[in-house]
């Protein structure tokens, strides 16, 4: 890791990035892109030694609370986070100043944080977000290789359920040839309707490669996948949208199996609920 010192914290939607960068492994990541001008070795973790200050300045200046989220751009608990503990520091910060929070991870360490968050949730609002790809956990250590299992962060996802603060899970990407098979998305599905999830954020069944995330995902593929970058490579060329062969089979079964379980599968209105603060009912308001 190393240390910068940043300008600012909030983006213009509120959201943070503590962390540049990420231990996860995972082999998609789009914040490997160059787009993103992460002028560092993606693994070497950049820490904003100034972040708590600049967020604390934020907090006090803005004139309306509202929700602060992170994990976007860099897990918020990648493993670097069980020693720094700069995400619950941050938590702390948005309790003390009655703002909301919305967090998004691949990892069960969020469970640390049960404490801060349901307070949050008491007096304001907190969602848990979390990313789920691969209902088999053999294959998952081959495409996630540091994040929780799909099965631990199923568990976290019913304890934060449990705890009354409203979870959200993120299908997505979904790999050709990997994970696009009608046996995986059920397995996910069945197992969110079991954790209470109140909704599902889908952007069509594939994934996306630019420039620099692409390189790495293939080199990734040789090793881990032989043979398959060829045909990924014979399908969709340099293409930046890779969507599965099967994507309209996968998305009826992802919106029919959603409307079974009651979950919410319509991606504005999740964001919606995210983003408002203090709506935790059940229902949104539209009017």
């Amino acid at each position: 890791m190393h240390y910068v010192r940043a300008k600012g914290i909030l983006s213009a939607r509120n959201g943070m990035n503590l962390y540049r960068g990420c231990q996860h492994g995972c082999i998609y990541c789009d914040s490997r892109s160059k787009c993103y001008q992460m002028n560092h070795i993606f693994e070497d973790i950049e820490v904003k030694e100034n972040a708590l200050q600049l967020l604390e300045a934020a907090l006090k200046s803005k004139r309306r609370t509202c929700m602060i989220g992170t994990g976007v751009m860099s897990d918020p608990y990648t493993p670097l986070e069980a020693r720094l503990g700069m995400t619950r520091q941050a938590l702390h910060l948005i309790e003390k100043y009655g703002f909301g929070a919305t967090v998004l991870t691949k990892s069960d360490r969020i469970l640390r944080d049960l404490d801060v968050l349901q307070r949050i949730n008491d007096r304001s609002k907190a969602v848990v977000q979390m990313s789920l790809t691969c209902w088999d956990d053999e294959r998952s250590r081959l495409i996630e290789p540091n994040v929780s299992t799909t099965r631990q962060r199923l568990k976290a996802l019913k304890v934060f359920q449990a705890a009354g603060i409203p979870t959200v899970v993120w299908l997505c990407p979904v790999l050709p040839f990997l994970t696009d098979t009608p046996e995986n998305i059920r397995a996910i599905l069945d197992a969110c309707a079991d954790a209470g999830v109140k909704g599902i954020i889908q952007f069509g069944m594939g994934l996306t490669l630019r420039e620099g995330n692409r390189e790495y995902f293939y080199a990734q593929l040789d090793r881990k996948f032989p043979g398959l970058k060829q045909r990924y490579i014979h399908d969709y060329g340099i293409s930046y949208e890779l969507p599965s062969p099967r994507e309209p089979e996968l998305l009826e079964i992802f919106h029919e199996t959603c409307e079974k379980y009651g979950i919410w599968h319509d991606n504005d209105r999740v964001f919606r609920y995210i983003a408002q603060f203090g709506e935790k009912s059940s229902q949104l308001s539209f009017f």
